[in-house]
Order: structure tokens, then sequence, then C-alpha cells
């Protein structure tokens, strides 16, 4: 596997630390800027929306840009954003630069899985894809905790500071190591499909399915994370320490899943997303049959977020393979979008469910029931969702440069 694989994978670390950990210092933010804890929260979702707009925009203003060029800046964009961020008392600028590093944060993952195609053997772009989205994994086991930790002693600043500090080291890196010249599926020929005409892929069956089943799934995922740490703090005494140790075991799981499927989606990817979505209809039955005791919860976080971020990750994956061949620069667009429609969707109808029953543990009956919609769309397709690796990674055009 080349090493820009993992320099990459460390500049998505960066971003999904960055994503998840404002949740644990909205308080902090709250009250040094002295706005509501509410407004505090337009923090996170509207870095959730910015991720789900910015994906195809950023990567149809992109596509046609080099690919070191633009993974490079809109990796300086992230950095910049949190060191302005970091040194703003004003709560209106710290939600521009939200905005503004969403934004980046979804033209640089984009670019990066659609690159991915020609920057490593075609039989192992699955693996490849894996890697990449380990960061994302990583991220939860380390990186929240981390940011978390550093906002309760140095403040919520500090965190803003530790992410421009890594997605900066990064920069450089990223720029030397991705070629000049990258293979296939990256994007069209002079003569190839216009940036608008690339949308028709949605019009294809197996993109469709992908891209569906990868929001129901990733729906279903974020819908049970999210309330996670509310039902283990239901369940344990005040102080104990549960809470960050079943959300660490969620991210233990999340890479063990993400790494065990990336050595076998590229050629078992069928398999994987057919027989992983019925799993996990089980899996959420289970966890939400067993949220009554802290051992059930912290056992099914573990293989819930083995399960859902391996099949998850071969859906990125598949995306990418699928819709590359006659859409090279919105392929990675249109996974990263899926993934953050989903988590956006997820969280949002487990909330109506949560406010209305008032028990937080009702998230993973709503888990249950968006993996029940996913396999559904698996089950009701008469053909396979993705093409084989050799169909998958045909050249579609000139090399980048």
């Amino acid at each position: 596997m080349p090493i820009v694989v993992f320099v990459l994978a460390v500049a998505v670390f960066a971003q999904g630390t960055s994503e998840f950990m404002v949740s644990g210092l909205l308080e902090r933010i709250a009250d040094d800027l002295e706005v509501s804890l509410g407004t505090a929260g337009l923090l996170t979702s509207l870095f959730a929306a910015g991720m789900v707009l910015g994906a195809p925009a950023m990567a149809v203003a992109a596509g046609r840009l080099p690919v070191r060029h633009s993974v490079a800046a809109f990796l300086a964009v992230f950095c910049a954003t949190h060191i302005a961020g970091a040194v703003t008392s004003d709560f209106a600028v710290l939600l521009t630069t939200r905005v503004v590093a969403a934004v980046a944060n979804a033209g640089f993952l984009a670019i990066a899985l659609a690159a991915l195609p020609g920057l490593v053997d075609p039989a192992v772009v699955g693996r490849a894809t894996s890697v990449v989205v380990s960061g994302v994994t990583v991220a939860g086991i380390a990186g929240v905790p981390a940011g978390t930790l550093l906002g309760q002693v140095w403040g919520w600043r500090a965190a803003f500071w530790a992410v421009a500090v890594i997605s900066g080291a990064v920069v450089i890196p990223v720029w030397a190591m991705v070629p000049r010249t990258v293979r296939a599926g990256d994007r069209p020929t002079p003569r190839g499909p216009s940036s608008v005409q690339e949308w028709t892929v949605l019009g294809t069956r197996p993109v469709l399915v992908a891209v569906l089943v990868a929001i129901l799934v990733n729906a279903a995922t974020f819908a049970g994370f999210t309330f996670l740490g509310s039902i283990t703090a239901g369940l344990a005494e005040p102080g104990s320490r549960w809470v960050p140790i079943v959300l660490a075991l969620f991210g233990v799981g999340s890479f063990v899943g993400v790494t065990f499927t990336g050595r076998y989606s590229d050629r078992h990817r069928e398999r994987i997303v057919t027989l992983g979505t019925s799993g996990l209809v089980g899996v959420w039955l289970l966890a939400a049959s067993t949220a009554h005791t802290l051992p059930g919860v912290a056992i099914m976080a573990t293989v819930s977020g083995a399960i859902a971020f391996g099949v998850g990750s071969t859906l990125i994956a598949t995306i990418v393979q699928t819709a590359a061949p006659t859409a090279p620069r919105i392929a990675g667009a249109l996974a990263t979008t899926a993934f953050n429609i989903g988590a956006v969707l997820g969280p949002a109808a487990a909330a109506v469910v949560v406010d209305h029953t008032g028990q937080p543990a009702k998230a993973l009956w709503c888990g249950t029931a968006f993996t029940i919609a996913a396999m559904a769309v698996v089950l009701t397709s008469q053909r396979p969702i993705a093409p084989r690796v050799a169909t998958a990674a045909a050249p579609a055009g000139d090399p980048i440069e």
C-alpha cells in the first residue's frame, strides 16, 4: 500500500476529530462566548450540513484541478479555519469557520476517495478506501476523547489548535506524495462528460442502490451512536467512567470492522454488503434488547461499531468504484454525501423518537428500522450492486496532472 494512502488517513483523522469533538466542548464554548447551549449546538448541525452540501459542490469545482493541488488546498483551508476559530472571541466568526471547515473537509474527502483508483493497484482500491476511512474511526477512538480532554484541561481553544497542528503538518506530505500524474478514473478526458452530465450516474441502478443503502446503513449507525453516551449514563453510577469506555469500545469495534472488511472487500464486496446489511438488523435488534444492562451495552457497542463501519466502508468503496468510470469527478462526492446524509438523517430521526418517549435506548430501535429498510433495498435488487473489480477499475480517461 503506498504511503500516501496512510498520509491521507492522517488528514482524515484530523478532520474526523474536528467533526465530532465539538459535541464534548459545547458547554465550554457556550460559556466562553456567552451564547446559549442550543445556539452553540449550531456548530455541529451546520458542520454536518456543510459536509452534505460541500462534497458535490467542491468535487465539481475542483474536479478539473490537479489532485495534488486540490487536496493540499482543501487541507490548508481546513487548517486555517481552525486557527481562526481558536483565536476568535466572536461566535458568529466561529460558526463561519465551522461551515468553511466542513466544506473543505467534504472537498478533501471527495477528491481523495475519487483519486484512490489512480493511486493504488486496482485490486486493492477497497482496502485503500478502508485505510482512508479508518482515519474517522481512529478519531473516534483517540482523537475525540483527546480533544475533549484538552478542552477540559486547557480550554476548548486548545482542541482547535491541536487539530490545526495535525492538519497543517500533513499539508506538505500530501502535496509531495500525491503524484503529479494519477491514473484513470479521477477525471474525465477533455472530451468526457461535463460535471452536470456526470450526475446522471445516479440514474443507473448499481450506483443508486449503493447510495441508498449507504445512506440507510449510516443513518442507523449514527442514530445509535449519537445516544450511546446517554444510554450508558442512564445505567452507570454518577461519576463512573463507563461512558468514555463504551464510546471507546464503539470506536475500537469500528476500527476492527473497517480493517477486516478492507482486506476482503475487493473480492467479496457484494457478499459483505448483502450479509452485513442483513446481519445489522439482528445486531441493532439485539443492541436494543440488551440496552438495559451495562455489559449488554458495552458488548453491543463493540459489535455494532464493527459491523456497521465494516459495511459502511465497503459501501463507500462500492460507490467510488461503481461511479468512477462514468462520473470520475463526483464519484468521491457521492460517497461522502451519502455518508453524511446518513449522519444527519439518523440522529434527527432518533431525536424525535427519544424526545417523544423520553428513553435514549429507543434510538437503537430507530437504527433497526433504518437497517430493515437498507436490507429491503439490497434484497429487492435483482442484479449485483457492484461490478467486478476489473470493470470498476477500467480507465475512464487520461492521466491527471
